[in-house]
């Protein structure tokens, strides 16, 4: 810093310019006198000129060091108004970190609220899945339940209608002859196969939950490993991604794709995708995924990728490119939920979905990163009716929809079943009167062929007896009758019978 002129200076400065002022006058007043002695004096002359150059360089010089310390003076008064400027500007900015430090203090109140909230919400969640997983071990055994009572009711009526045959056709002491045997053959065999496909039915049924059991299981172990692929191929893509939002979109669109084929879920049935909808104010909206629900309910899925901050975050070693990369990266991220709110799905005309949209990351690593660094993003999300999903528990939440859906599917097979056995039921009823009916009716015509039989060879007044004495009398005949039917007892003997009723089914 410089130093400031006092007035000793400046004055011994003003004496200095004075006497040399005086000293040029002197030198000129020799110089006119030496002018008219410069005869006598010009071995003086010399040396007095040489004297009188030094003095005025020596006056230049002390003019020029005046003017620098006046110019040095002018800078120290400068330099001491920024000097107060800067002390002023200090102040004003230890006001306003001090401000910054109560504000920091009252949003970091805030945030442990928000944790504390966001504990209590995860606990919430956690006993709802318990209890969704209770829910559904209480479905399945119901419905193992209603697949043993319907094997055994199978069970039941095939050994009842084979018992109940087998004793209409043991009641019965008449015979059917092979004609009347292929036409209740004919009557029986659609019977047969329709309860043939009644066991395979209810057998597929079993096999099918066995089986769908067994999957399930599998799905849940390969989880992990899905996850791990899923996020390795986010990871590889990441490069050809970078920059490009539209290409990032339909990348995420096509993972989502992939988690929904994994989940069982079948497209245009219990999902659809890029559905037009149309806001009450005319507006369009597009979601990338509709679930639906039984009871009519739809669950909303919209894919969120932002790769390019992440992306710095994993490949720069610079501990400060990596902070301001996930600062990016946060900012993003809340920046989705910001315009996925804006949305508003839930007041979409005709669209019964529930009070939350799944907004789906499909890179696990920067889902978890986010999550870890801002813990308050679950709370932010929750109060603006949206929940964040990874690829992780967005495909356990499509597999427990998906059993919703399969045990929705068993309970209406089971209902149909219970329905078509109904039918089945009445049908043998009905069956069984006709039955009754052709024996009663057979047994009538038997009865009308003894009786007419006993007319014709039984007894002494019986025609085929009166015809046989006719010719013992002597009658010319050029034939005769047949022995067996001379010699036929008053009850002819009964025809073979067919075979039991349970041979229809073999």
């Amino acid at each position: 810093m410089a130093l400031a002129a006092t007035p000793l200076e400046i004055g011994l400065v003003v004496t200095c310019l004075l006497l040399a002022c005086g000293l040029v006058s002197l030198v000129l007043a020799w110089r006119r006198s030496l002018a008219a002695e410069r005869l006598a004096f010009d071995g003086r002359e010399a040396v007095l000129e040489t004297r009188l150059e030094a003095q005025t360089n020596e006056a230049t010089e002390t003019s020029a060091r005046v003017a620098d310390l006046i110019r040095l003076s002018e800078a120290k008064d400068a330099e001491l108004a920024r000097l107060l400027a800067a002390e002023a500007e200090q102040r004003s900015l230890n006001g306003q970190l001090r401000e910054r430090l109560a504000a920091s203090e009252v949003r970091l109140q805030k945030v442990e609220g928000n944790l504390s909230e966001a504990v209590a919400q995860n606990t919430a969640l956690r006993q709802r899945v318990v209890q969704l997983q209770t829910a559904l071990e209480g479905e399945r055994s119901r419905a193992e339940e209603k697949l043993a009572v319907l094997e055994g009711a199978r069970e039941s009526l095939q050994t009842e209608f084979k018992n109940l045959a087998n004793e209409i056709f043991e009641d019965k002491k008449t015979v059917f002859k092979r004609e009347n045997h292929e036409q209740v053959e004919s009557l029986l065999k659609p019977l047969g196969e329709r309860i043939r496909d009644f066991e395979k039915r209810v057998e597929d049924t079993y096999n099918t939950e066995r089986r769908e059991r067994h999957s399930l299981m599998t799905e849940l172990q390969n989880l992990q490993g899905l996850n791990a692929r899923i996020s390795k191929d986010a990871i590889n893509l990441t490069n050809a991604l970078k920059g490009q939002y539209k290409t990032q979109g339909t990348w995420g669109e096509v993972i989502l794709e992939r988690i929904l084929e994994k989940s069982g879920l079948t497209r245009g049935g219990e999902y659809e995708v890029q559905v037009n909808l149309r806001s009450e104010d005319g507006r369009r909206r597009q979601p990338d995924v509709l679930v639906h629900l039984p009871e009519g309910k739809d669950v909303i899925v919209d894919a969120k990728v932002s790769l390019d901050s992440y992306e710095r975050y994993c490949s720069s070693d610079d501990p400060e490119v990596r902070a301001s990369a996930l600062k990016a990266h946060i900012a993003a991220v809340r920046t989705h939920l910001r315009r996925l709110s804006e949305k508003e799905y839930q007041q979409v005309p005709n669209l019964r979905s529930l009070d939350f949209v799944l907004m789906f990351v499909p890179i696990e690593a920067a889902f978890t990163l986010a999550v870890q660094e801002d813990s308050g993003i679950f709370s932010d999300a929750f109060e603006q009716n949206i929940v964040i999903v990874s690829p992780s528990t967005l495909l356990a939440t499509l597999r427990t929809i998906q059993n919703i859906w399969r045990y929705e599917h068993q309970n209406r097979n089971a209902q149909e079943i219970a329905r078509r056995a109904g039918a089945l039921y009445d049908k043998f009823v009905n069956f069984v009167k006709d039955l009754e009916e052709v024996g009663r009716r057979i047994g009538s015509v038997q009865d009308a062929y003894d009786k007419a039989h006993n007319k014709l060879a039984s007894g002494r007044g019986s025609l085929v007896r009166r015809a046989e004495s006719m010719r013992e009398l002597g009658a010319v005949v050029s034939k005769s009758l047949p022995r067996n039917l001379i010699e036929l007892p008053k009850k002819s003997k009964p025809p073979e019978e067919p075979p039991p009723a349970s041979s229809l089914f073999d």
